[in-house]
Formats: structure tokens, sequence, C-alpha cells
């Protein structure tokens, strides 16, 4: 098993690993990232979570920010048993965790709010909650074509406006038929999940999102079972607006919900007693 892990640590790419930014006793934060994407585009958010006492882990996925090899080995199923894992993991060291997901992350933290009600404040930004009809057609029909076309160029520069930013980025880019199966197995199931939420929950969507349309946020909302419930717009940034023009407005919004919601009383409490925090280190395996 050590060898094993070992080996997976030496091939996650340089800056794509876990960001683990826990303090026993401070409320948990779990960040969930995006499809074929690293949780290095949530760095900034978790840091700034952490500056205000929050406790972050943002695990990556299986199969992402190594090979697209190991991207194709990965399932759907692999995805959505690590974002539950990593919540159960969180859950047993601190009283409450809050999640927060991006695109698909968004996607995979409904269906871990769906199952787990005690959760005090869920956040779903730029939710990857609907995929356009070309592209379900292609997920369900990748049998037919994947083998043929292999790797698919799935870059969009409209992604992320801010051109630094974009060249940070640690996407593959590509995406395979068979991963595109995978996502819409995500997406669906999330979708029927939405209704079995509960927790309060907030949706910051971007009006210039080139991969989530305005109507699948308006879906999303309406579809949620949470009692309390609200839908933000941000304007100025692509589909990754954690790290686009605009990001210190979400990174906001962000910390007044989970403020709202049990976590400032929690975090601040621990205020005194934590040492100061030191800038991130960054390993090819996880930050901290």
């Amino acid at each position: 098993m050590a060898d094993r892990q070992g080996a997976d640590a030496a091939a996650i790419l340089p800056g794509a690993g876990t960001i683990d930014l826990q303090e026993e006793g401070s409320h948990g934060v779990l960040l969930l990232h995006g499809f074929g994407d690293t949780p290095q585009t949530l760095a900034l958010l978790a840091r700034r979570l952490r500056k205000s006492r929050y406790s972050v882990l943002a695990p990556l996925l299986p199969g992402h920010g190594r090979s697209m090899e190991s991207f194709g080995k990965s399932r759907a199923t692999e995805w959505i048993a690590a974002a539950r894992d990593a919540y159960i993991e969180m859950r047993s060291r601190h009283d409450s965790v809050s999640v927060v997901g991006l695109s698909m992350g968004g996607a995979l933290a409904v269906l871990v709010a769906a199952e787990q009600h005690e959760i005090p404040a869920l956040i779903l930004i730029a939710p990857y909650l609907g995929m356009p009809a070309l592209l379900r057609l292609a997920a369900a029909t990748h049998w037919l074509w994947g083998g043929l076309a292999g790797e698919v160029n799935a870059r969009n520069p409209r992604s992320i406006h801010d051109p630094i930013e974009r060249e940070k980025n640690l996407a593959y880019g590509a995406v395979t038929g068979r991963e595109l199966h995978e996502l819409s197995t995500v997406v669906h199931r999330a979708r029927k999940a939405l209704v079995n939420v509960r927790a309060p929950t907030l949706i910051i969507q971007s009006r210039e999102d080139p991969r989530c349309p305005p109507e699948v946020a308006k879906f999303a909302l309406e579809a949620l079972g949470s009692a309390e419930k609200k839908l933000v717009w941000t304007e100025g940034a692509g589909h990754i607006i954690t790290v686009d023009y605009g990001r210190e407005r979400v990174f906001s919004e962000v910390e007044r919900w989970l403020d709202a919601h049990g976590g400032r009383g929690e975090a601040a409490a621990t205020k005194e007693r934590l040492p100061n925090i030191p800038a991130a280190k960054t390993d090819p395996g996880r930050i901290r």
C-alpha cells in the first residue's frame, strides 16, 4: 500500500496536489474541484478561508492532476466516493463541515449534501449541473466514436478571462468519450439529488460562463430542496470564477454565507489559540 501511495504521489503534477490547511477544532470547509482540473483552481479561496480561521481541505480527485492515461481510467463512482470519504474524514475531526464545490465539484457537493443533512452550509460555484444537448448525445454514444477519436481538445479560453490565471491552470484541456460519459453520470445523479438537499445553499454563477448557461443555475435553485437558498450573479469572468476577474467578490460571498450559517462563531473562537499561519508550501503531492 505504501509503495502504491508513493507511486501515485510521484505521478501528481507539481502544484496539482491536495490542499490541506486543516486545524483541529475549527469549522471545516471541504472544497471540491472540477472535471479534468485540480485543487489549484481553489488555492486562492482556500488560503482566504484559512486566513479567516476556517479549516480547509481541497482533495485531488482520482485520475486528476496526473496524466491523461490516469484520467481515462478513472470513473464517476471513484470521484463521488472520494468526495464522500473526504467529507467523512473531515467530519471526524471537526464539529461541523461545510461543503463548497466548483463546476463538477458542485455536482459532487450536491451528492454529498443530499446524503449528509447535518451540513450547515453548501456553496455551489458555477455548478456543472446540466450538459448541452450535443454533449449529452456524445456522452451517450461514446462507445461508438470514443475509441476512434481518442483525446479531444476541450479547452475554451473564455473559461478564464484573466490571461495570467489562464496560463497557470493545470487542467488537462482534453477529454475522451469515456470520461465525457462519466461526467454525464455525475451530472445526472446530482440533478436527481438536488431535491434531497437540506443545507442552506448559495449558488454563485457568472452570466458569461461558457460552460454553464444561466438556465442551469436557475434550474438548480428551483430544484434544490433547501428551505434557504440564494443565487448570486457575477459578471466579467468565465467559468472558473475562483481565479478569474472579480474573484474577490466570489470569496466575500462565500465567507458571508459560511459566517451566517455557523462558521464564523466556531472559527473566530479559535483565533486566539491558533499560531500565525505560514504561507502554504507547494509540493507534487500535497499542500499544507
